[in-house]
């Protein structure tokens, strides 16, 4: 006799989808389920989330569809029932100085909208998302902080390392040679065959860029699985780890254990200190505000700065060192990084995680690679203080971001040469208008100006690979890539567009960057700024239809996270 599923009792795990899969009431959700394969014992199960940011268009994402199948079958085998499901994701690899880079920063509030979206829609019992390129960490983790379910990020891996001329390379190596090419160092050939050796398959760009920054940011957090998540893409250990990261989430599924269950105080100051210790990009600090405010963590962007500066550098990666993320995971993983910071007492190791271990219990079980040389002991750290740095003054009442890894310029002083547009600046540095001492300032590519808060790095690239990345500063309310590097200030708040002083510098004028007193400001009198603000008039939109405008009218302060904030 066939047994009646409206009549069987309730899985205790299928803590939401039980309002869509049991009862009479529901034949009809139940039928259409059916119709894609889905029979009586599937239903009756948890249903399970497998969310990837797969695309097209970037090596970073390309290995998630076929990891989301071992995610499935690991899902299956712990008695869950998976449901796959897809958002977007923007590479900012190839859309690096366009004006599709606008879409980059905005994307990552679309993937936490589309996430909380599919997985409240669809009633899932829990979430395994699928992360690759920059902003599809943040957007994931930003989305399991809104959600009331189990959930948990795994980053599909690292990029190997590329070789040429007998030397490992990433793509920031590409930018800058872009720059040695306009300045005639290197010919078409040459730049050719460091294009073709840079990325030599899937995974996400091999530094310590905003991907592998943000991954760790995950492992720190707690929401990702440390031993499964540094697997670089193209290891044949991905896809079991993949499978393993299925069978985590079905118990966290019966265990109940949730999200805001990990993510608390502790874990926000870990993430911090973890981009610190690393050198990691200067893009995590608006993304861990953002995250700080989806868990309801109080947390400003001054305590970067206290977090950063008590905490040492001890991993050697690019963009500031020598190795790549395929060799921190050879030397023995983020577990070192955890080991060397509970050694100097840097970071609280009481703190939980998606596997059941606490930090301290992860950075007891690693297995560190005899004579690997990626991360040092904090007894004798690479920089006795941290990867960045937050600056006031009257250039940036609100706050900017210097990153402090791979340079030792601590002081500038020059005349700012203007720019109200990504494109002049880097036309300038082709020409060769940019000289020793000068401060490049580009302005109007804020959150809301640009709209979208572009990346710099076809410019900052470009500046290195003319060979005068020592001798100039640039300053921007836009944003880095995670490769930058140099003496560089982003985030520059309150931006160009809603009024911040950065506004009404003149070319010429002289700006002071400071970063032993944290200071960023402009020779100027509070009387003279207060003058040229008066007579300032804000420009025309760049954008008055579409997501672009939406996201202008909505977010918030580069200082605040960027956030997009409901106009209630």
């Amino acid at each position: 006799m066939t047994t009646n599923p409206y009549q069987q009792p309730s899985d205790p795990a299928k803590r939401k989808s039980a309002a869509v899969t049991d009862g009479a009431d529901r034949a009809a959700a139940r039928a259409m389920l059916k119709a894609i394969g889905f029979d009586d014992d599937a239903l009756a199960k948890p249903i399970i989330g497998v969310g990837t940011t797969w695309i097209e268009t970037m090596p970073c994402n390309i290995n998630q569809r076929d990891l989301a199948k071992h995610v499935k079958v690991g899902i299956q085998k712990a008695g869950g029932t998976p449901m796959e499901f897809n958002t977007i994701s923007v590479s900012d690899g190839v859309s690096m100085g366009t004006e599709g880079m606008k879409g980059s920063l905005v994307s990552r509030e679309i993937i936490a909208d589309s996430i909380e979206l599919a997985c409240m829609g669809h009633s899932f019992d829990a979430v395994v998302m699928l992360v690759g390129c920059d902003k599809t960490i943040p957007g994931a983790i930003m989305a399991l902080g809104r959600l009331g379910i189990p959930g948990l990020v795994l980053y599909n891996g690292s990029i190997a390392a590329g070789r040429y001329d007998n030397r490992d390379m990433t793509v920031q190596d590409v930018f800058e040679a872009i720059g040695a090419h306009n300045k005639g160092t290197i010919d078409d050939d040459e730049l050719l065959r460091i294009e073709n050796a840079a990325c030599p398959g899937a995974g996400a760009c091999g530094g310590q860029f905003t991907a592998n920054t943000m991954a760790m940011v995950a492992e720190f957090l707690g929401l990702s699985p440390v031993d499964l998540n540094g697997i670089p893409a193209t290891d044949p250990a991905k896809g079991p780890a993949a499978e393993d990261a299925g069978k985590m989430i079905m118990k966290l599924v019966r265990d109940g254990l949730m999200p805001r269950d990990i993510v608390d105080r502790r874990a926000i100051d870990n993430a911090v200190a973890s981009v610190a210790a690393t050198g990691g990009s200067t893009n995590a600090v608006m993304h861990i505000l953002a995250i700080a405010r989806e868990f309801d963590v109080p947390f400003t962007i001054d305590e970067f700065d206290t977090i950063a500066e008590r905490t040492p550098i001890v991993a050697d990666i690019k963009p500031g060192g020598r190795y790549v993320a395929v060799d921190l995971y050879n030397a023995g993983g983020p577990g070192l990084v955890m080991r060397e910071l509970l050694k100097g007492g840097k970071i609280d190791g009481t703190a939980p995680t998606v596997d059941g271990r606490t930090l301290q219990q992860i950075a007891d079980d690693v297995k560190e690679t005899p004579g690997q040389q990626v991360i040092v002991p904090i007894e004798t750290p690479l920089k006795a203080t941290g990867g960045l740095a937050i600056l006031r003054g009257n250039l940036s009442p609100e706050g900017s971001v210097v990153k402090l890894a791979g340079h030792e310029r601590l002081l500038h002083r020059g005349p700012a040469r203007i720019f109200d547009r990504e494109e002049e600046a880097f036309a300038a540095v082709k020409a060769g208008a940019i000289k020793e001492g000068d401060v490049v300032v580009i302005r109007y590519e804020g959150p809301a100006g640009g709209p979208g808060m572009r990346e710099m790095l076809h410019v900052t690239a470009a500046i290195v690979g003319e060979g005068i990345g020592d001798d100039v500063a640039l300053i921007t309310d836009g944003r880095f890539s995670g490769a930058t590097h140099g003496l560089m200030v982003g985030h520059v708040a309150p931006e160009a567009y809603r009024g911040g002083p950065i506004a009404v510098i003149r070319e010429g004028d002289i700006i002071v960057l400071d970063v032993e007193k944290r200071e960023l400001n402009v020779e100027l009198s509070d009387e003279e700024i207060a003058s040229r603000l008066a007579s300032w008039t804000r420009p025309e939109p760049n954008y008055r239809t579409g997501v672009l405008a939406k996201y202008a009218t909505l977010v918030s302060s580069a200082s605040e996270g960027a956030v997009t904030l409901p106009n209630l």
